[in-house]
């Protein structure tokens, strides 16, 4: 019973990182105003590859959706009734982005987090 609860206990500590916050709430904060807060994090973040990670897909996730809106933006009718329906879909993968990061999890999106992830292999 006593290995039990040390186990458990493992499972959810949180380490801190360089920034003297909690990882998973760093991680979440890059989120938070897209590749402003992503920058912010990815360049004050030291030790946490964890933070720099989530940090990156934040600031490659909002790069990526501001472009698709500019050129959607271009294209008229079709192009603006997409960006109406890529709305409310950014606004859940938002939502998702922000719990999973807090949850403790490395998520990663399958285009933008293999670069993240590879730009973080090469530092």
């Amino acid at each position: 019973m006593e290995n039990e609860k040390k186990d458990i206990k493992e499972v959810v500590e949180i380490k801190k990182s360089s920034l003297g916050m909690d990882e998973n709430v760093a991680a979440l904060l890059s989120y938070l105003l897209g590749f402003i807060t992503g920058i912010i994090f990815y360049v004050l973040e030291k030790d946490s590859r964890y933070v720099k990670f989530h940090a990156m897909q934040s600031i490659l996730v909002s790069v990526a959706l501001m472009v698709l809106s500019f050129v959607l933006g271009f294209i008229p009718i079709i192009g603006w009734i997409i960006s109406l329906l890529i709305s409310p879909l950014t606004l859940v993968l938002w939502i998702i982005l922000l719990v999973k990061a807090y949850k403790g999890a490395w998520f990663k999106l399958p285009i933008i987090g293999d670069i993240a992830e590879k730009q973080l292999k090469d530092m």
